[in-house]
């Protein structure tokens, strides 16, 4: 069982930046890839950003070039860098960390933190 926690949501205007966090605790040993999807309302969840085990990032073409996932494997944590956001990344955004083990796979998820972009 892998636990997610969250932290650095906000209200921020068009053109700002956040930055957050997620720590994962419990058993990481067959996790492959940690991530941030988002969903706005009305939407489906949609991948933001994801980062593997050997730091090989993947991003959506929405936010490439502003978005910046990084990993601290000794804290088992990553990291989203916001940066000139836009109204259309208000959604809530979900950690997720990606298992496989033994041809089995399993997605766990955080609770979500909140991302308001709104002058």
């Amino acid at each position: 069982q892998v636990r997610l926690a969250e932290s650095g949501g906000g209200l921020v205007q068009p053109g700002g930046s956040l930055n957050l966090s997620c720590t994962a605790s419990g058993d990481m040993r067959y996790i492959k890839s940690m991530g941030w999807y988002r969903q706005a309302l009305g939407n489906q969840r949609e991948l933001v950003a994801s980062v593997n085990n050997r730091g090989s990032a993947r991003y959506a073409d929405s936010v490439k070039g502003r978005f910046t996932i990084s990993r601290d494997n000794a804290e088992n944590t990553i990291y989203l860098q916001l940066n000139n956001l836009k109204p259309e990344d208000t959604a809530v955004y979900y950690c997720n960390a990606y298992m496989t083990y033994v041809g089995d796979e399993h997605d766990f998820w955080g609770q979500g933190t909140q991302v308001t972009v709104s002058s």
